[in-house]
């Protein structure tokens, strides 16, 4: 790495340091790589989330009483929004990582099947996050 700092500064180009805004708003990025910048964020996602998790659950199992709170504290749509918003990180880490399954067995390796599968995981964690979205909301 060195080196080659080296060998731009002695052919007299400046050094350039690429920051976030050069990737995510110049660059266009493939599918694989949304898909696995995004897995990243929703494990992140997840993780913070726990403890609001366990929460919901803890008020959910105390008793009758308990679970009529939990049923109004959920009835708030930020609570909702919250819920969906866990409900796409978690599905869309569920659908990447079985992705990444398929690929740690040699399958899907190439390009353009990789590109074809990350497509895929959007596609589908998408949809299911959409069910999980109508079935929260009421509509069925």
């Amino acid at each position: 790495m060195s080196e080659a700092i080296t060998k731009q500064q002695k052919r007299g180009q400046p050094i350039r340091n690429v920051n976030i805004t050069d990737i995510t708003m110049n660059y266009r990025q493939p599918p694989s790589a949304i898909v696995s910048i995004l897995h990243r964020i929703s494990g992140f996602a997840m993780f913070l989330m726990l403890p609001f998790l366990l929460y919901l659950l803890q008020e959910s199992l105390r008793s009758e009483i308990s679970f009529a709170h939990f049923a109004g504290v959920v009835d708030n749509v930020f609570v909702k929004i919250i819920l969906l918003g866990l409900s796409w990180a978690y599905l869309h880490h569920f659908t990447a990582g079985i992705r990444h399954l398929f690929m740690d067995n040699h399958m899907a390796l190439d390009k353009d099947a990789a590109q074809k599968t990350a497509r895929w995981v959007l596609v589908i964690s998408l949809a299911l996050t959409l069910i999980v979205g109508l079935k929260l909301f009421g509509v069925f």
